[in-house]
């Protein structure tokens, strides 16, 4: 068994290695599961069946739809969206209070409705006596409000995934989000190659004689 004392007498590589082999045998990836593997195939249908369902009644409003509509339900619609926002913050906020992981999706999710809000205000407000209020708007609060939710959502992301690498022995600069695999394994392949680790077997040093 390595004791302490040994692993002082490692290399700073030679320790990332036996973390990386440690990580490796104790958290098996998770696709290795049958169950996992049909989830994402199944997963993955709904997905593209879903854009190209959408890319069809897309087609379909734009040549059924009406330009002009009247509703009689605006109220409704618009004080609805706003507790759903009221929601979003409170919820973001009680996350980022307790310090949960769960902060990272309600402020996507926060961030989401701030632009629909600004998107909806634009476009009905086109053309009218409001649209100026609307532009100031989304110009002063709802746009840069979501882009600091989403900013702050890919910040914590990015620590996450850096005591991820920690914790597997890598050593580097966090790659960006897009590049890191999904349950962590290859991480390292992420990295730029110059920061790569060289994936050599560890071998432990001579023991200190008693």
């Amino acid at each position: 068994m390595i004791d302490e004392a040994e692993l002082r007498r490692m290399s700073p590589d030679e320790r990332r290695e036996l973390a990386r082999a440690l990580a490796a045998i104790d958290l098996p990836h998770p696709m290795m599961d049958p169950r996992i593997r049909r989830r994402r195939r199944l997963g993955l249908l709904l997905i593209m069946g879903c854009c190209v369902g959408l890319a069809v009644w897309i087609a379909i409003l734009i040549l059924t739809l009406p330009q002009r509509h009247t509703s009689t339900d605006w109220r409704a619609v618009w004080v609805g969206f706003d507790i759903a926002e009221l929601a979003g913050f409170a919820a973001t906020a009680w996350a980022a209070w307790h310090q949960r992981q769960v902060v990272i999706f309600l402020m996507i999710g926060t961030g989401t409705l701030l632009l629909c809000d600004a998107w909806f205000d634009l476009a009905l407000d086109y053309g009218s006596g409001g649209f100026a209020l609307s532009v100031a708007s989304a110009v002063l609060a709802e746009l840069p409000l979501a882009f600091m939710m989403f900013a702050a959502a890919r910040r914590l992301a990015r620590v996450t995934v850096g005591t991820l690498m920690e914790l597997a022995g890598l050593s580097g600069p966090v790659p960006p989000l897009w590049r890191v695999p999904l349950f962590a394994d290859g991480l390292h392949e992420a990295l730029p190659a110059r920061l790569r680790q060289r994936r050599e077997p560890v071998t432990a040093g001579p023991r200190a004689s008693s």
